[in-house]
């Protein structure tokens, strides 16, 4: 079993930032892509920002030049660095990663952070 911790989310005034971070725990063998994508009231989950374990990055277009994925290896733990937010970034934010637990690959989600970007 593996469980995906995410924190850092809340209410930031338009044009602030906000860094989430995700911790994966449990029966790691490996994990292979960490990630955020987020879905805003009555729209579909859509990518932000993923890193791969040799640090290849991919961003959604929405969200480039505003925001840094990073990951530390060491910790099994991504980090999403968000700058200049604006209202359209409101939107409750998952983390995700593909992992090698034992012999199994596994799609792992975490519970969701709320981010809320208003005056």
């Amino acid at each position: 079993q593996v469980q995906l911790v995410e924190s850092g989310g809340g209410l930031v005034q338009p044009g602030g930032s906000l860094r989430l971070s995700c911790a994966a725990s449990g029966s790691i063998v490996r994990i292979n892509l960490m990630g955020w994508y987020r879905q805003a009231a009555r729209k579909q989950r859509e990518l932000v920002a993923i890193v791969s374990d040799e640090g290849a990055t991919n961003y959604a277009e929405s969200v480039k030049g505003r925001v840094t994925i990073s990951k530390d290896n060491d910790k099994n733990t991504a980090y999403l660095q968000m700058n200049s937010l604006k209202p359209e970034d409101t939107a409750v934010y998952y983390c995700y990663a593909d992992i090698l637990s034992g012999t199994k690959w596994l799609d792992s989600w975490g519970q969701g952070t709320q981010v809320t970007v208003s005056s």
